[in-house]
């Protein structure tokens, strides 16, 4: 039961973050949609990853190039998130309001898919795989 109860508060966090999103963008005050872009974003980021499990088997204990490379492009996926909102903010298409809810939808988002990997990331009997 404990399973449902973290995929329950996975799927809050991610409603939670996609709010701010919206409204950074949506808001009567800001009313431009260019930081929805980041929503590639947040598909792209866990690709690497789920594509090096796969490739890699998890019973070597030393670290191997293609994890490494897993993470690194991870890693750039997500400061390019944090930094396209900020870009946009600078350049005078989006306020620095809509900036700041849309960089609180980062944080709550990319912490929602990093709490997906460490719940259900492990091989014990309940695993994301069921689902």
């Amino acid at each position: 039961m404990a399973g449902i109860k973290a995929l329950i508060s996975l799927s809050f966090g991610g409603a939670i973050g996609l709010m701010f999103l919206m409204l950074g963008c949506a808001l009567p005050v800001y009313d431009k949609y260019w930081p929805l872009f980041l929503l590639f974003f947040y598909i792209l980021s866990p690709i690497p990853y789920c594509v090096s499990r796969r490739v890699v088997d998890d019973t070597d204990s030393a670290s191997n190039a293609c994890k490494e490379l897993a993470i690194f492009l991870t890693t750039g996926i997500v400061i390019s998130a944090f930094g396209l909102p900020v870009v946009f903010a600078r350049a005078q298409v989006i306020a620095w309001g809509a900036c700041a809810l849309v960089l609180t939808g980062n944080i709550v988002i990319f912490g929602t898919i990093l709490g997906f990997f460490l719940v259900f990331g492990s091989n014990d009997d309940f695993s994301w795989q069921q689902w």
